[in-house]
């Protein structure tokens, strides 16, 4: 691993997944609760399959409270469901309580299903700076730069005055619902998974803020750390 301040290349996406790894054992062995928002993506389903092989019985995982950033509008047995990803390759694998895992009723009208999240936030997490506070959040980011499921052409959603809101894709029109800029920069710790060539040019230009940068949804995110492999990394 190559640690450049809050950059941090690794040179494969599972040895990405091992450092997140060992990093929630740690924190589940300081702290009583830990509630992390899950992100979508080819990265975080190699971290929730490293967690479940390698730390299903050394993580406590009555101390994990799971959330999501985004989720698409489908019922959570829909292939496209980012919770059904994550009941694929890790809740069903490790023993977590079901009250652990507050998942967003993608299957109910969107609207609704944004405002029903952000109430559950808001009854179940701490209130700090006014708003819900993640201990952690994982964010993706798109090959056009969106983070979450806000994407360029919608970029005023990052500052809605609601933490949740229902996004939609530009090119399928699928609504989705994500929360926006202030809950996921008021985290205490913001992790950036970013894999593969296909992202090295949009991270160059964000991370090196070149041009017209803040154009990107994924550059208004505070104070990250960048977990990256060679390949997102090669024009670093």
């Amino acid at each position: 691993m190559i640690e450049k301040n809050d950059i941090k290349i690794f040179e494969s996406k599972a040895s990405l997944a091992q450092y997140f790894g060992r990093l929630l054992k740690e924190k589940t062995t300081k702290s009583e609760q830990v509630s992390i928002a899950l992100s979508g993506g080819s990265t975080p389903k190699a971290i929730f399959d490293e967690l479940a092989n390698s730390y299903a019985d050394s993580i406590d995982w009555n101390k994990v409270h799971f959330y999501w950033g985004d989720e698409r509008c489908v019922p959570p047995t829909d292939e496209q469901s980012n919770y059904k990803m994550t009941v694929d390759h890790l809740l069903s694998k490790v023993s977590i309580p079901k009250e652990n895992i507050h998942r967003v009723l993608g299957e109910i009208e969107e609207q609704e299903a944004a405002g029903t999240y952000e109430t559950l936030l808001k009854d179940k997490l701490p209130t700090v700076n006014d708003l819900p506070q993640f201990d952690i959040i994982l964010l993706g980011m798109g090959d056009d730069g969106h983070t979450a499921s806000v994407f360029p052409y919608e970029i005023e959603l990052w500052d809605n005055k609601n933490t949740c809101i229902v996004a939609t894709h530009p090119d399928s029109g699928q609504k989705r619902v994500s929360l926006t800029g202030g809950i996921i920069n008021n985290a205490k710790e913001i992790y950036f998974l970013v894999t593969g060539e296909g992202k090295a040019g949009k991270l160059d230009e964000i991370i090196h803020k070149k041009d017209d940068y803040k154009k990107y949804p994924a550059a208004l995110v505070n104070n990250p750390v960048w977990l990256i492999d060679k390949e997102a990394a090669k024009l670093l």
